[in-house]
């Protein structure tokens, strides 16, 4: 039986909206979600790494799962939005309390070192605006290669057209360079209204890998070259001066 997650709960300090949250993802069938709590340091304010609140405390009684005899799971989960290098501090103690941690890196620099250096668990790609560099080969296979998953986030793409572009633009094109390895779609969903089914998503997963797309994106591909077209009466054979005339020998 298939095992359904969604990595990327986004946290309120509203704790009815983020149960409710979690009692619509069991409802769609989903066995294990993430509460996503987002770090955005700034060079002008110090800011301090968020703690989890314990997951009792957020939602009582865990609900059920569409399907299942069991409780759904709930993970914390910590992403980094990295804007300088500095922002991602190695082995800090506070990460510890996370059971997942993410990175969401904004230059390509800052991209190769989330995928060859960092000790993460999630790469994040951006959905909001048109990423500023290209996916390379390179580092893409080297977090594939450390056991690094890629992100893509579905909820923005529901909330306007500007944003569903992006999310379809940069999904293919992160598709293309790991070819389809290692990636996982998530909700990043702030109310239950932006949460969709599996099923639903791996549609959505579906569309991202087509070879032709919603933002316009079309790959070549190389045709055979058509035979010769032969004229009228011609039969292929070699012209009338040229064939061996009946009972004549023909030189070795």
């Amino acid at each position: 039986m298939s095992v359904f997650m969604d990595l990327n709960l986004v946290y309120s300090p509203d704790s009815s909206r983020l149960q409710n949250l979690v009692e619509t993802a069991a409802h769609l069938g989903y066995s294990t979600v993430a509460i996503n709590y987002v770090y955005e340091p700034t060079a002008k304010k110090k800011q301090d790494i968020p703690t989890p609140r314990p997951i009792k405390d957020l939602i009582p009684e865990l609900p059920i799962v569409q399907g299942r005899s069991r409780p759904i799971r709930v993970l914390n989960r910590l992403t980094v939005m990295m804007s300088d290098s500095s922002h991602f501090r190695a082995a800090a103690a506070e990460y510890r309390a996370f059971d997942l941690l993410a990175v969401q890196p904004t230059t390509e620099k800052l991209f190769h070192a989330a995928c060859m250096i960092c000790d993460v668990d999630i790469i994040c790609i951006s959905v909001t605006e048109k990423l500023p560099f290209i996916f390379k080969r390179a580092p893409v296979n080297g977090a594939t290669e450390r056991g690094v998953v890629f992100e893509v986030s579905y909820a923005a793409a529901l909330r306007d057209s500007t944003r569903r572009r992006y999310t379809i633009a940069n999904s293919t094109a992160l598709m293309e360079s790991c070819r389809g390895r290692n990636v996982i779609l998530s909700s990043a969903a702030e109310t239950p209204l932006e949460l969709r089914g599996p099923y639903d998503i791996t549609n959505l997963g579906l569309l991202f890998e087509t070879r032709k797309t919603a933002s316009g994106i079309i790959y070549t591909v190389q045709h055979p070259e058509a035979p010769p077209t032969k004229t009228p009466g011609d039969t292929g054979d070699p012209p009338a001066a040229k064939r061996a005339k009946p009972g004549a020998v023909i030189d070795s």
